[in-house]
């Protein structure tokens, strides 16, 4: 009896650590307006079927047993390319890292590339598709660095990881040292969610600003509570398939596991950027599917900061999947990577 109750007491206790310090606020007044879709759903094109086949063949070899570096080498084989780039390896500061530099590209015009994976898997060479593309377009040199990831490390050593690079990048270009003309911040899904965190962070380190920073599919909400994490569910078939098992988890029990793997609560800032100040920021560019379980967080993202007063832009298609500008076989990435490029260059200080 005695360990019955002791053990209601605990759980008691843990809904009450929820209520008051791992909850979200109440960001509903920010899901309007809505942004127009970009095309309709009978224009995208039939390469998108070829993808969403590939992913589940992929989805379908995962094995929980196999381990992370598995997991990684399936992810590096799933999405690398070869590309035509200039790839050079660089150590900044202790994190690996490579300049991905285009044909023509001009290396004081600098991006900052932050690669996806849920801060597990993904790296560099996964995402030289969307480097080389953003190095081609912007003609700016691409700086991706191979953060920490969990489980070897918290989701907050990768944020850490970012603002080192950032430091870096605002001194240090592929010839040595230097100071950029122009630099930019950019990543995808998890890389989206260091990306609008690092923009705020450099605000308040009193660093140089990034002339623009662009966001695929970015994680906004790190305690999962934006409405299309539940509506999309079944219509996301990248992110659904392993964090569709989530859905039916007690949130308290969500935001207590999230907050031992972060090494910070879910809802602050630092993981969550929409909860945080959003005001006098750097042009801001989200691009995200209406399918993905991220819709509604690039959303309200986007709603609340030009509510604050920062330029923020959302460009929304629908029927994709999870970072379709991953996929060359989608034309609709290489349309939205150019219009990212587009934003980039045309948000210039210097």
């Amino acid at each position: 009896m005695t360990f019955l109750l002791v053990t209601a007491g605990l759980l008691v206790l843990a809904v009450v650590v929820f209520a008051l310090r791992y909850r979200a606020p109440d960001m509903s007044r920010f899901d309007t307006p809505r942004a127009p879709l970009m095309v309709q759903e009978h224009e995208i094109d039939s390469g998108h079927d070829i993808v969403v086949g590939r992913l589940k063949e992929y989805l379908s070899k995962a094995d929980p047993k196999a381990g992370v570096a598995v997991d990684r080498a399936n992810m590096e084989e799933f999405l690398g390319r070869e590309v035509p780039a200039e790839i050079t390896p660089v150590d900044v500061d202790g994190i690996a890292s490579e300049w991905v530099i285009a044909e023509g590209a001009d290396p004081d015009r600098r991006l900052l590339y932050l690669h996806g994976g849920a801060f597990r898997v993904g790296s560099p060479k996964s995402h030289r598709h969307i480097t080389n593309e953003l190095s081609k377009r912007a003609g700016a040199a691409v700086l991706a660095i191979d953060y920490r990831m969990q489980p070897e490390h918290k989701v907050i050593a990768c944020h850490e990881d970012a603002r080192v690079a950032y430091r870096w990048i605002l001194q240090n270009g592929p010839a040595g040292p230097s100071e950029p003309n122009q630099v930019y911040v950019a990543g995808d899904s998890a890389g989206g969610n260091m990306t609008l965190a690092l923009i705020a962070w450099a605000r308040d380190a009193g660093l140089r600003a990034a002339d623009a920073a662009v966001a695929f599919a970015p994680l906004t909400d790190f305690t999962m509570s934006s409405p299309s994490w539940q509506t999309n569910l079944e219509t996301d078939p990248f992110l659904g398939p392993g964090l569709g098992r989530l859905a039916n988890v007690p949130r308290w029990v969500v935001a207590l596991s999230m907050r031992a793997s972060a090494g910070m609560p879910p809802n602050h800032p630092e993981l969550s950027p929409l909860f945080g100040d959003l005001s006098n920021l750097p042009p801001t560019l989200i691009q995200v599917s209406s399918a993905e379980m991220l819709y509604d967080d690039a959303q309200r993202y986007v709603n609340k900061a030009r509510h604050e007063g920062s330029p923020a832009e959302l460009q929304v298609w629908p029927k994709l999947v999870h970072v379709f500008q991953g996929f060359p076989e989608v034309p609709e990435g290489e349309v939205a990577l150019q219009l990212a490029a587009d934003f980039m260059t045309g948000n210039t200080s210097r």
